[in-house]
C-alpha cells in the first residue's frame, strides 16, 4: 500500500500468491491507493437502485410519503460508516449528491427550483453537510469516552495555546499525502474555517456537555450521548 510499496510476490509451498488491488470489509470498499472513489460509485449505484425502486412502484407523489421512503430507504446506503470514508474529491462528492438531487426532481413543484432551494423547502441537509456533522459527532464521542477509540489515537489538543476560546483547539499537522490532508481531523476545521456562517448550523446538533463524574457502564453510554436529532 502506498508509492513505497515494493509489490514483492509471495509464496507458500512454491505457490505465488495472488494480489488484489481492493478489498471490501464490512461493507466498505478499500483501494490500495486508500481513494474512496470505488466506494462512492458502488454507493451510488446501490442507492440509486433503491430511489429507481421507488420511484417506478409508488405512485403517490406526496412530499412527506416519497420524503420517509427517501430518508428510510436510501439515504441509509449514502450514509454508512460515513466518518470512515467521507470522500474530499469534488467528483465523489458531487456523485453522492446526485441520488438526492433525483429525489427532490422527483417531487412536483420542485423541479423548476435551484437544489439548495429544494433542500430548504424540504427542511433536509445536502449529504456533504450531513457527513461534516457525522465527523463532529465521532470526535465528540471520542472526547467524552463514548467510542472505544479514545481521542488520543487520531488526534492532539494544542497544550500551548496563545489565542483566546476554548481548551480543545486540535492541531493541524502538516502532510505531503492528500490522503492525511483530507482526514476528518483537518476536514471539518477546513469546513468551518472556509463557511464560518455554518459554523452554529453544524455544531448545534453536538451538546458538549462535559460527561457525568461517575462512571457510566459501556451498555449505557451508547443511549446517553446527548445529540439532537436532524433529518
Amino acid at each position: 500500500m502506498g508509492r513505497r510499496n515494493l509489490n514483492s510476490t509471495y509464496y507458500m509451498n512454491d505457490i505465488a500468491l495472488g494480489s488484489i488491488d481492493e478489498e471490501k470489509d464490512l461493507g466498505i470498499f478499500i483501494t490500495d491507493d486508500l481513494k474512496w472513489s470505488t466506494h462512492c460509485q458502488q454507493t451510488y449505484t446501490r442507492a440509486n437502485r433503491v430511489l429507481g425502486m421507488i420511484n417506478r412502484t409508488i405512485s403517490s407523489r406526496d412530499k412527506q410519503i416519497l420524503l420517509s421512503l427517501y430518508k428510510t430507504l436510501v439515504r441509509p446506503h449514502l450514509e454508512y460508516c460515513s466518518p470512515a470514508w467521507s470522500p474530499h474529491y469534488k467528483k465523489d462528492k458531487q456523485l453522492l449528491e446526485r441520488v438526492q438531487h433525483r429525489f427532490t426532481r422527483m417531487l412536483s413543484g420542485l423541479k423548476s427550483l435551484e437544489y439548495d432551494d429544494q433542500l430548504k423547502t424540504l427542511g433536509i441537509w445536502s449529504l456533504e453537510e450531513r457527513r461534516n456533522r457525522a465527523d463532529l459527532l465521532e470526535v465528540f464521542k471520542m472526547k467524552s469516552g463514548f467510542s472505544a477509540v479514545t481521542f488520543d489515537t487520531f488526534f492532539t489538543v494544542d497544550s500551548q495555546q496563545r489565542t483566546r476560546g476554548h481548551s480543545w483547539k486540535i492541531i493541524k499537522h502538516r502532510s505531503n499525502l492528500d490522503v492525511r490532508n483530507t482526514f476528518s481531523q483537518s476536514g471539518f476545521q477546513e469546513q468551518i474555517r472556509r463557511n464560518p456562517e455554518d459554523k452554529s448550523r453544524l455544531l448545534h446538533t453536538v451538546s458538549l456537555k462535559v460527561p457525568p463524574a461517575t462512571p457510566t457502564p459501556p451498555t449505557m453510554r451508547r443511549s446517553m450521548v446527548p445529540v439532537e436529532s436532524v433529518d
